[in-house]
């Protein structure tokens, strides 16, 4: 558990003096400021995420947290400090989720208070676990700062599968604006970049702890320098990287160009019986634009025709007339029947044929399906009255003139370790999605950031038609190719680019690279309390 706080001493003169004031000035506070200032540090941490990308708020975030913990004198205080510092960073950063209960605002408005709070509430569980764990290890200086490292990436793994798993905002994510940043990633996945960025983050709290000797105050120096040059090397390895990669579009599959179209059509008028047959000829028209001959595949959103395509041949063949001579079209689809049904990827040839089917089998709770729904007496977000089937996992995807791809729906992206099937490897990832549910917020932005770390993670190239945006091609270095942006109208035309030569030792490992980073750093842990003060 925390140790006592250390008197002051002359040894820490000038800045330094000045910094262990403002900590003891902190773990002295009692109430409900602390508890507000936590929130505010986990409110803090939010804009350090996409599309914002403000990362050095995460240094007075995370060091304040553990400066107010030092005031902490039983368990209760370290869990609620760490519940209202997660309430503050999920409540703020998962906003967003509450706009899906305005589409059908007539039907779900009065719900939106409580979804908010349930999901920043709920999802700050996580967060308080690692403050809480942190608080119990004790230690001072940087084994404190480790032991919450380990901890926090221990419960982003949690909350990546426990109740079909929510990896979203993981902390590794806020650096998915830099290339060379996240090329660390193939290695250990986002897991090693969350690791070494939480603890360069909490690194300046050994400063606000009062030296007591000289000595004591060199290493607490060297510590938070050496961390932090964790992270500058973790930069100029991803730049070595990339200087060895070929230039950014030049390796690319030969004979295929691809066309992402993004018709923007707002949620509230996607399923509108009067509109659904224009919304398809809209798609239609924009995939026969200028630029048409030169393209084999198209890709279109998620859902982008909200009719049960498997079972309405006419519509099948009029959607045939965007097919490219010799290509395919893949689109978004619910499929099924009146008493089944899925989210699916269909590929259709020029004939309306279908070539290839794949079922989304990550489904989002209430949104799609409702959990325990013999209990629950609520509806579900999305339109139609029965609850959507799970397809049966991961698959691959084969359209003929296009090498094999994973199909992923939605938020199915997000998961670390999970987007690729067992067996031999696809060579990209096609992911499509409808962001249209949250307007123009954070969660469109934060969506990408986290789909666009997947591709280095497994070095293979990400297709990405959206909705609303952002739609993208990036390749397996994590480099945009090219993107429409948030509410553009139009398409994005471009050619295929090929996976990273080998596989990656993430793609190998997978998650066990969990278990190997807090093993390691709880060796780390046990030495700097051991030598460390």
């Amino acid at each position: 558990m925390t140790a006592e706080p250390i008197a002051p001493s002359t040894v820490s003169t000038g800045w330094q003096a000045g910094i262990v004031r403002l900590a003891q000035r902190l773990g002295a506070l009692r109430g409900w400021r602390r508890y507000l200032l936590a929130m505010a540090f986990g409110a803090c941490a939010t804009a350090a995420f996409a599309p914002a990308f403000i990362f050095p708020l995460l240094v007075p975030a995370f060091t304040g947290i553990l400066w107010l913990l030092d005031g902490a004198r039983r368990p209760r205080e370290a869990l609620a400090l760490g519940w209202c510092f997660g309430f503050g960073h999920m409540a703020s950063g998962l906003y967003w989720v509450g706009l899906a209960f305005l589409v059908d605002a007539e039907r779900f408005a009065a719900l939106l208070p409580i979804a908010v709070g349930a999901m920043g509430g709920g999802m700050a569980i996580f967060p308080a676990l690692s403050i809480l764990a942190t608080w119990y290890l004790g230690g001072r200086g940087g084994a404190r700062v480790m032991a919450l490292a380990g901890t926090w990436l221990a419960v982003e793994w949690l909350r990546s599968w426990i109740l079909t798993g929510f990896p979203w905002n993981l902390v590794g994510t806020v650096w998915s604006f830099s290339p060379e940043m996240i090329q660390v990633t193939a290695l250990g996945g986002v897991w090693v970049l969350s690791l070494i960025t939480v603890a360069a983050a909490a690194a300046p709290a050994v400063l606000g702890e009062a030296a007591v000797s000289p000595e004591t105050q060199r290493r607490r120096l060297k510590f938070v320098v050496a961390v932090f040059g964790i992270l500058i090397a973790a930069w100029l390895g991803g730049a070595w990287r990339l200087a060895g990669a070929p230039a950014s579009g030049e390796a690319v599959v030969e004979g295929v160009r691809l066309r992402l179209v993004q018709a923007s059509i707002q949620q509230s008028l996607k399923w509108d019986p009067a509109l659904r047959r224009e919304h398809v000829m809209r798609q239609i028209r924009l995939t026969l634009g200028p630029g048409f001959e030169k393209v084999t595949h198209v890709v279109w959103p998620e859902t982008a025709v909200p009719f049960l395509l498997d079972r309405d041949a006419v519509l099948r063949r009029l959607v045939g007339r965007a097919v490219p001579p010799g290509g395919a079209l893949i689109t978004g689809a619910p499929r099924g029947s009146s008493t089944q049904v899925w989210n699916s990827i269909l590929a259709l040839d020029s004939r309306g044929r279908i070539l290839a089917t794949y079922d989304k089998h990550h489904l989002v709770p209430f949104g799609e399906y409702v959990p325990f729904r013999s209990f629950l007496p609520v509806e579900k977000l999305a339109p139609g009255n029965i609850d959507f089937t799970p397809g049966p996992g991961p698959a691959r995807f084969s359209v003929p003139g296009a090498p094999v791809a994973s199909p992923l729906v939605c938020y199915e992206i997000i998961f670390p370790g999970q987007v690729v099937a067992a067996g031999p490897r696809p060579e990209w990832l096609l992911n499509v999605t409808n962001d249209a549910w949250f307007g123009t917020s954070l969660g469109p932005y934060q969506h990408f950031a986290s789909a666009r770390l997947r591709a280095v993670e497994e070095g293979l190239p990400l297709v990405r038609a959206a909705n609303t945006g952002i739609s993208a091609v990036v390749d397996g270095y994590g480099r945009v190719i090219g993107r429409l942006g948030l509410n553009e109208i139009g398409v994005l035309d471009a050619d295929l680019p090929r996976p990273v030569p080998g596989i990656t030792l993430y793609a190998r490992i997978g998650n066990w690279s969990v278990a190997f980073l807090i093993l390691c750093t709880s060796l780390i842990t046990f030495v700097l309390r051991r030598h460390f003060l």
